[in-house]
């Protein structure tokens, strides 16, 4: 989910109290367990506030319960977490939020979220590593969404703070793709995307509309667009976990198509790449990890939610979501993992992380523009809760030349 909240109260976690209890299997159909899980199944209910920022929204607060049920093994193999939260733009919020773990190549992901005004999310993820057999993966995601925030500042690195925007867009569609490994480390990935996006007047009044700053006919994709293209990818990967990885490296470079021939609002395509490491020392409690993208985007009048985006909680931490946008971009990301200490915490183990980083990026027409002049700069500090298998909750917090970012969330940020 968006702002997912769950370790919003890291910090306060050990004042809140929680419940263990043993539920009969038969009162949790399938996927809330499954065969892994023992009979009774122990499930920990943990309440918890919701105190999240993020640079777009603003303040959230209010409160949740997150279930998290444990299988045979006593790993956290289903997380339910339903949540009630309030916002000025948007009033209150309801969310029903679900991660799944049928077994370890298999992952669902339900996302059930209305506001009162403007936002809402409908999402649904699949995730089978071995699909009919051990060299084939599929994915895919169903979604229904509305992000009433969001900003648009102009195009090109130095886009300006003071041409801040507002808009709301809706996007409502489906991604699958199919892999093959044609070895444990090699694999090619075929994938099918299909979205109709609207675009209107958003959520903050304090905030001008996107065309009362910019020409329409100077932003592709006003109104409104639609994408259907075709990627294709080829990855090596020697990761020792494909959810949380403590060592390896991942390479991963990809070719989208978008024709208007296939219904496409423009013809264009774009070229992807990614190299990440994770180097453990100090027997895995500290963890390097470092991230290098590129991405260039090749055509004419290509919408612009489309092009190049850096900012927000995976890109630049320092900035908010979609801040720089343009036909290319160059990312690097560095951050270390350290392992303050593990414990047991309402009969749930957990790694408490501290992970100061390092976000480098910028925008620019095409990769052989890029100067260093133009890169952004964004130190940050995070604090993560590791529960594995599967979960983590974390908070960043990033500073840009805008001053300073709070995202919060589940999972690492790459």
């Amino acid at each position: 989910m968006r702002t997912i909240t769950i370790a919003s109260a890291l910090a306060t976690l050990v004042l809140l109290s929680s419940c263990t209890y043993q539920v009969p299997r038969k009162y949790l159909p399938y996927p809330v367990s499954n065969e892994s899980f023992a009979d009774p199944a122990k499930t920990v209910a943990i309440p918890l506030p919701v105190i999240a920022a993020s640079p777009n929204e603003g303040i959230t607060y209010g409160g949740l319960i997150a279930f998290l049920l444990h299988n045979a093994r006593d790993e956290v193999s289903t997380l339910i977490v339903p949540q009630m939260n309030y916002n000025q733009y948007f009033g209150v919020t309801t969310t029903l939020y679900g991660a799944f773990y049928p077994n370890q190549d298999q992952t669902i992901r339900v996302n059930l979220s209305q506001a009162t005004t403007t936002n809402h999310e409908y999402r649904l993820r699949y995730l089978n590593q071995k699909f009919l057999n051990e060299r084939w993966e599929l994915n895919g995601m169903l979604f229904d969404f509305t992000d009433g925030s969001a900003r648009f500042f102009g195009f090109q690195s130095t886009s300006s703070q003071e041409n801040e925007t507002n808009y709301a867009y809706h996007e409502v569609g489906f991604s699958a793709a199919l892999g093959y490994r044609f070895t444990e480390q090699v694999e090619a990935m075929l994938g099918e995307r299909f979205k109709k996006v609207g675009i209107w007047h958003g959520a903050i009044p304090s905030v001008p509309f996107i065309t009362e700053v910019f020409p329409a006919d100077e932003i592709p994709g006003l109104p409104g667009y639609h994408v259907h293209d075709q990627r294709l990818s080829l990855i090596y990967t020697t990761l020792d976990s494909p959810s949380l990885p403590t060592s390896g490296s991942y390479l991963r470079f990809s070719i989208d198509i978008s024709t208007e021939l296939l219904g496409s609002s423009a013809t264009y395509h774009a070229y992807d790449g990614e190299a990440k490491m994770y180097y453990p020392t100090h027997g895995g409690r500290f963890i390097t990890v470092a991230r290098l993208a590129a991405n260039q985007t090749v055509g004419h009048r290509v919408p612009f939610l489309e092009q190049s985006i850096l900012g927000g909680e995976t890109t630049l931490r320092g900035y908010g979501q979609n801040r720089f946008i343009d036909k290319s971009f160059l990312l690097l990301n560095l951050e270390e993992r350290i392992r303050l200490f593990r414990w047991e915490i309402f009969n749930v183990t957990a790694d408490w992380e501290l992970a100061p980083f390092i976000d480098l990026g910028s925008v620019m027409s095409t990769l052989v523009e890029a100067k260093a002049r133009s890169f952004e700069f964004n130190p940050g500090l995070g604090l993560r809760t590791v529960v594995r298998p599967n979960i983590v909750g974390r908070i960043d917090v990033g500073v840009g030349r805008e001053g300073p970012a709070v995202f919060v969330g589940l999972g690492y940020p790459f």
